[in-house]
């Protein structure tokens, strides 16, 4: 018991260290975009029919640090202000699967193949749901209405770098802070409990079809956010599970939960809401597929390998900061309910 507690610990920590310089920037980086890209932008490019709405909805969602539940607000705002259908599940589903904040956390753990692969995925994934709505489903009646520009002029002057870094520090890790820890926790219980030959051993029939249908049906009824969903899935393939079946998880578990499907069937009506799920396991099956076919060959560890660009203690400070951030943040947002 106590040889597991501390395997358990020691796989926590190696974990944490590898992610937590990168995240660190990642958030900083989410930061930033916060000053400079605001809701109102979004909704004001967005606030359009047509395929380019779409296209835009889907490479606005791309780099936006939302988390899987924060999207779906966001995405009600720029349908009821005029957004189609169309773009709304495009940005729905572009955007919780990744974000520049989430990108460097992907680079760290499952390395460079899936931090440039993700993010492309994400986007022809949203079109592809877009555009399946935009075709199946024009029935809207809903009148547009622009979003109203009165913009506090004030607030704008406020110290940009202050913002920055409130969000960055402060908000966005109490948003994702909980979700991530619980990541983390899973990631270092199945380095445990699993063994080192599971999916080889049990899923190997089907050449990985098997292992992508069972992660797509893990992955679309859970929620999960990006940042939690990447220790799980580096823990999965270091069990043996193959790119395309990890892929499949990092893609449906942020992207579909109950809640986003039950919201859409409510607002955009049951129709939008099949023709979204439908569109994400098409494009996640393909994905996972189209990776697994192009890397077929190479072994795994090739695929999710990287240099480890910091010193050990640079990273062991990181995790320690990294800690201490996601912990405040999550303490202040329970005294604050």
């Amino acid at each position: 018991m106590f040889e597991s507690i501390l395997i358990f610990l020691s796989n926590f920590w190696v974990t944490l260290t590898q992610m937590a310089p990168y995240l660190l920037f990642g958030f900083l980086v989410a930061g930033i975009m916060s000053v400079f890209i605001s809701s109102r932008t979004v909704e004001r490019h967005l606030g359009s029919k047509g395929f380019w709405a779409i296209l835009k909805a889907s490479l606005f969602g791309v780099p936006m640090p939302l988390c899987s539940c924060g999207v779906i607000p966001v995405s009600m705002s720029l349908y009821k202000n005029g957004a189609s259908k169309g773009a709304t599940i495009s940005f729905l589903i572009s955007t919780p699967q990744t974000g520049l904040d989430n990108v460097f956390l992907i680079y760290s753990l499952l390395g460079p193949v899936f931090a440039v692969f993700s993010p492309i995925v994400a986007m022809l994934s949203g079109l592809f749901g877009g555009t399946m709505v935009s075709l199946f489903d024009r029935h809207d009646t809903r009148p547009s209405q622009p979003p109203s520009d009165n913009c506090d002029k004030q607030a704008k002057k406020e110290n940009s770098v202050l913002k920055a870094l409130r969000y960055a520090f402060l908000v966005l890790p109490a948003d994702i802070g909980k979700a991530m820890l619980v990541g983390l926790i899973l990631a270092a219980v199945i380095s445990i409990l699993m063994p080192d030959d599971f999916f080889s051993t049990y899923l190997a029939f089907g050449g990985g079809i098997l292992a992508m249908l069972v992660m797509m049906a893990v992955g679309i009824p859970m929620y999960v956010c990006s940042a939690a969903s990447v220790p799980i899935a580096a823990a999965l393939v270091a069990k043996g599970l193959n790119p395309g079946a990890a892929m499949v998880f990092l893609m449906t578990g942020p992207a579909t939960n109950a809640a986003t499907f039950t919201t859409l069937w409510s607002v955009l009506g049951k129709k939008t809401a099949i023709l979204y799920l439908v569109s994400v396991v098409i494009a996640a099956f393909t994905a996972g597929f189209l990776i697994d076919l192009f890397f077929r060959g190479i072994p795994k560890e090739s695929i999710c390998a990287h240099g480890d660009m910091f010193p050990a203690w640079f990273n062991s400070l990181c995790a320690v900061l990294l800690l201490l951030v996601l912990g405040r943040a999550i303490v202040i947002k329970k005294i604050k309910k």
